[in-house]
């Protein structure tokens, strides 16, 4: 070790040894007490540690929630979104591009998030996109329906098989036509 640096390693356990003597003899010792053995000038206490540890701590929490709860991100690579067009007169999508033992995110036209689910081959049902935990954009995931907040898994019925939503996905009325699935009953 460099020469200062025992001086100052000597002078540190110097005040912590005064300050546990003083503890263990009944008396009291104050920080001021020992300021001028201890010059480093760039210790904190204990209090001004722990809060800055805490706001660091909040702040990394605070953005892995907003990653996590993102609606238009896309973290597993299977969701995909239909074009634009699918208004009330016009398909929601069409049934070759939703995977069959999956689901395709779309939009109903009248600006509700779905999930059009393809468990069969040519039998397509709908359940809305709003997870009925909190309130976040439900993904397709595989063979399951997953929100991304708080990792509330659904069947592709709708029905929740894990997580912390306990109600279903309410399901919406959609039908084939020509290739092509629209909103509403046949």
């Amino acid at each position: 070790m460099p020469q200062g640096q025992d001086d100052q390693t000597e002078a540190d356990m110097t005040h912590l040894t005064a300050g546990t003597a003083g503890k263990a003899s009944g008396t009291t010792t104050d920080a001021t007490s020992h300021a001028g053995e201890h010059t480093c000038g760039g210790c904190l206490d204990r209090r001004t540690l722990l809060s800055r540890a805490g706001g660091v701590g909040l702040a990394a929490a605070g953005v892995a929630v907003l990653a996590a709860c993102g609606g238009s991100s896309d973290p597993g690579g299977a969701a995909a979104t239909t074009p634009a067009g699918g208004g009330s007169d016009g398909p929601l999508a069409q049934l070759a591009d939703i995977p069959v033992g999956g689901a395709l995110s779309a939009d109903d036209g009248a600006g509700n998030k779905i999930l059009l689910v393809q468990a069969t081959e040519g039998t397509v049902t709908a359940v809305s996109a709003v997870c009925t935990h909190q309130g976040y954009e439900v993904q397709p995931d595989d063979a399951e329906l997953r929100c991304p907040c708080h990792n509330s898994v659904f069947g592709l019925d709708g029905a929740p098989v894990s997580g912390p939503a306990d109600e279903p996905l309410p399901a919406f009325e959609v039908h084939v036509r020509d290739g092509a699935v629209y909103a509403g009953a046949a």
